[in-house]
């Protein structure tokens, strides 16, 4: 299915005013293969039509299943795993023993552009073992926002497959996760209680929060951006980070350090 350079420059135009994602040329090829499927069942002539559908639909809907379908990643549990090594030996240590000589017992993790899930139940792993029976005392939550409706159902619905769980540990697909067939398994409830799914446009010049986070996890998501998107979504992120907080990014993805906002710890994790 062709796609005419005024179609891609129309729907490049409307995902980064909408949602601050940046189509590259590069991109071209991606975005005829994530449309095409609903250009056949929605039996539109041209990328055009489907377009004018998509602007003139007044639910808003169109719209959202347009940005599902170019934004959606897949991922994996334990994606980048040197993360999640480094939250073990040091930045939890730091950030639990900080909030305890502060009177407030308790950590706060926003995963933003959590897609399918994978991410921010990883991450409820981690805390589950690393405090044991100590995290019922303790204030612990983690907040999952994607841009993706799919995604965050997927989320909610919380089953995964057997390579989507490739990388978790027998020993924690055991005791976290149920089957479901011989191929796919569920999340159990003692992590879904820890992880808070809600719809986020992270475009929005303020977000809604009323405290500050101690992690953000911002991974493999802002490479989707143009370069002053980036530095604006990177500004805001600090000011929703408690004073020593930490910010992951994907290992792909740089932040600009000389506005000294972070300070950088070491490949892709960055500190208030």
């Amino acid at each position: 299915m062709h796609l005419s350079d005024q179609e891609f420059k129309l729907i490049s135009e409307l995902m980064h005013d909408k949602f601050g994602i940046n189509l590259s040329e590069q991109k071209r090829s991606l975005v005829v293969e994530r449309l095409q499927k609903v250009m056949r069942s929605g039996d539109f002539k041209n990328f055009r039509d489907y377009y004018d559908y998509v602007i003139n639909e007044p639910s808003g809907q169109a719209l959202s299943d347009m940005v599902d379908r170019i934004s959606t990643n897949y991922t994996y549990f334990f994606r980048e795993k040197d993360h999640f090594d480094f939250l073990v030996s040091t930045a939890l240590p730091q950030l639990i023993a900080r909030a305890k000589s502060q009177n407030r017992p308790g950590l706060k993790i926003w995963c933003a552009g959590c897609s399918s899930g994978e991410e921010p139940y990883t991450l409820a792993i981690i805390l589950s073992e690393f405090l044991g029976a100590e995290i019922s005392q303790m204030d612990v939550g983690i907040l999952a926002t994607d841009i993706s409706e799919t995604a965050l159902q997927k989320a909610k619905n919380a089953i995964y497959t057997d390579a989507q769980l490739s990388q978790v540990p027998v020993s924690y697909r055991q005791r976290y996760f149920a089957a479901v067939d011989n191929n796919n398994w569920t999340v159990k409830p003692i992590l879904k209680k820890l992880v808070l799914l809600r719809r986020l446009n992270l475009m929005r010049p303020e977000f809604p929060f009323k405290g500050k986070f101690d992690i953000i996890f911002c991974r493999n998501v802002i490479i989707y951006f143009d370069l002053p998107t980036q530095q604006g979504l990177i500004e805001r992120f600090h000011r929703y980070l408690q004073p020593g907080g930490y910010l992951f990014t994907g290992h792909s993805e740089s932040i600009d350090r000389s506005r000294a906002l972070y300070k950088y710890i070491k490949p892709a994790v960055y500190q208030k």
